[in-house]
Formats: structure tokens, C-alpha cells, sequence
């Protein structure tokens, strides 16, 4: 899934009016955010408690679309779903992010609520694509956990160019070359929130 898909369900132009930014901005903020969400849920389902609580949250967003305007997304559950998904490192997190110079002005505790459903909406369809393709007789390959490397652009080398691995490759400036020119230390946020530093 290239991560146009997510940008092409998420209201750029009313986030980037809600956050004060221009449409760029909120652009370079929801590519971001985004990666932040999945990276944190591809963390979540190594476990199969983790594993589990996705897919039954999963439940909740099946056939769920995009939105045209922020106030038709339920933040309040959005809230909820980062808090989940980040845990204990929800502050730190949002923090990290909000003072990027990558997304200057960028607010991620009013953004990462209006993704988060956004997000999950996509995974919960793609969950069920993969779900009755499989009753249909179809292989299948691995868990929540395969579904969601698969969304960040790693699994079955289908090679789908502009997956958002390489969103989040480009993003983490693609090895150690000092970040991608002011970009966001997305590897160092990533690293931290997932047990790299005790």
C-alpha cells in the first residue's frame, strides 16, 4: 500500500487549515505521523497479545472510509488508539515530533488523533481483503503482524514502489547519513519508543 493511500483518505486541506500550516506542511506532518502510527503497530503485533488487541480494535474500523473534513473524524477515539499504540511514550513522542524542525508549527497531539482512525480504518479493510481471500482458498501468509509489514512496504517483494517503507526509509534518511537534510530522526523516535533505550 503506497502511502498515497492514507493521504488520499485524510482532509490535508481542512488539517492544514485546523493547524494553522500551509497544505505542504501538513503534508510533510501526516507522511510523518503516519509512519509513527504504523511504525508503533508493526511493533505492537510481535506479540500475540499485541497482536490480538489490534485485531480486535481492527473490528471497529472495518469499512470505514476517509473524511472530509477533521470534524467528521471521532478524535476522542483517535486519542485513544495513540495512546494504545504508543503507550508510555505517547508524551515523548508527540513531543519529539512537534518540535521537529522537519514540521515547524506542527501540533502532533491535535494531528496524531485525527490519523490515528485514518489509519486503522486502512488496515482493518486491507485485514479484510486478505481475510476472504483466504476463505475464498487463497494462502495464507502470517498474521496482523505480516499485513502490517506489508502496509510499511516489507513482505512479499511484490515490489510496490512508494510503499510507505519507503516513505519511512526516506524518512529515516536511509542509513547513517546524519537524518535526511533537517528531516525528522524518525529511527531515533521509533528506537526509543520500542525498547532501544531502558
Amino acid at each position: 500500500m503506497a502511502l498515497d493511500d492514507i493521504l488520499a483518505q485524510v482532509p490535508i486541506d481542512d488539517i492544514a487549515e485546523k493547524l494553522g500550516v500551509s497544505r505542504d506542511e501538513a503534508r510533510v506532518a501526516v507522511e510523518q505521523g503516519g509512519a509513527v502510527l504504523l511504525g508503533g503497530l508493526a511493533k505492537n503485533a510481535e506479540t500475540d497479545e499485541g497482536s490480538a488487541a489490534i485485531q480486535n480494535a481492527l473490528k471497529k474500523h472495518e469499512g470505514a472510509s476517509g473524511a472530509a473534513k477533521v470534524d467528521d473524524i471521532d478524535q476522542a477515539d483517535g486519542d485513544k488508539i495513540v495512546a494504545h499504540i504508543l503507550g508510555s511514550k505517547k508524551t515523548e513522542v508527540t513531543k519529539e515530533l512537534t518540535e521537529s524542525k522537519a514540521t515547524p508549527g506542527i501540533d502532533f497531539g491535535k494531528l496524531l488523533p485525527i490519523l490515528a482512525p485514518i489509519v486503522m480504518g486502512l488496515i482493518a479493510n486491507a485485514n479484510k481483503d486478505k481475510t476472504a481471500k483466504t476463505d475464498a482458498g487463497a494462502e495464507s501468509s502470517g498474521g496482523i503482524g505480516d499485513l502490517i509489514g506489508g502496509l510499511l512496504g516489507g513482505g512479499s517483494g511484490s515490489g510496490s514502489g512508494g510503499g510507505i517503507g519507503d516513505v519511512i526509509g526516506g524518512l529515516l534518511g536511509g542509513g547513517k547519513t546524519g537524518g535526511s537534510g533537517g528531516g525528522i530522526d524518525l529511527g531515533g523516535i521509533l528506537g526509543g519508543l520500542f525498547g532501544g533505550k531502558k
